[in-house]
């Protein structure tokens, strides 16, 4: 257990964080499944769609500090990839 003010007031500090990590990236999780089911069924509308909201929520991410510039600009990529290939059939 922890002796010190400063080590007590950290431990409930990451208690916090960790929750609110766990919210985005649980949400980051489901919001790229969105996008691979509409890619599997050929939806090219909802695929577009749901590529735009993915997006936008990565870049928001990447603002708030959860995801690094790099990590969102890989998935971003990935999936655009994906959804091109669907929008040439």
């Amino acid at each position: 257990m922890a002796n010190h003010k400063s080590t007590i007031k950290r431990i409930k500090q990451t208690v916090v964080r960790t929750q609110r990590n766990r919210f985005y990236k649980t949400r980051i999780k489901n919001i790229t499944k969105e996008v691979v089911i509409a890619i599997e069924t050929q939806d090219k509308e909802k695929a577009l769609s749901s590529m735009k909201t993915a997006n936008k929520y990565l870049h928001h991410c990447v603002s708030k500090g959860i995801l690094k510039k790099g990590t969102a600009a890989r998935k971003v990529s990935r999936l655009q990839v994906k959804v091109n290939a669907i929008q040439e059939q």
